[in-house]
């Protein structure tokens, strides 16, 4: 049964890691292009939800202390977090095929500011990961 738990959290870890990173990159540098990396997010998103859900299952169900209470304000804030890049990169990414040069900096523009709102969204979720054990 160990098997499950290491595999469940490396999985969750892997695609947090990635989730994260490339959010935190993107937020930095608008340069690059986002719309690259929507659909890898987005599926590395909804993976460390899945895995989550489970580890929160293994770990922590029927339990609501301290602890689970910082872990939920994560939950919250990385569920926030994917819902802006669904809101705002996703719509935009889409608009952007053949789009006029002036709307296509909107959109740009559009995008770079769900990836930096994502990006503090995700800082906090890894800070409540971090500290909950301290609770």
């Amino acid at each position: 049964m160990y098997y499950v738990y290491i595999v469940a959290l490396g999985l969750h870890v892997m695609a947090g890691v990635f989730w994260a990173g490339t959010t935190f990159t993107i937020a930095r540098d608008p340069e690059i292009k986002a719309e690259r990396f929507f659909g890898p997010q987005m599926g590395s998103a909804t993976l460390a939800v899945i895995t989550g859900a489970l580890l929160w299952y293994f770990f922590h169900n029927g339990l609501f202390g301290n602890m689970e209470m910082v872990l939920a304000l994560g939950i919250v804030s990385a569920l926030a977090a994917a819902g802006v890049l669904g809101a705002l990169v996703g719509p935009a990414r889409a608009q952007l095929a053949g789009a006029a040069p002036e709307k296509e900096t909107l959109l740009r523009a559009r995008m770079a500011r769900g990836e930096r709102i994502a990006a503090r969204l995700l800082a906090l979720t890894v800070l409540c990961m971090a500290i909950a054990r301290m609770f």
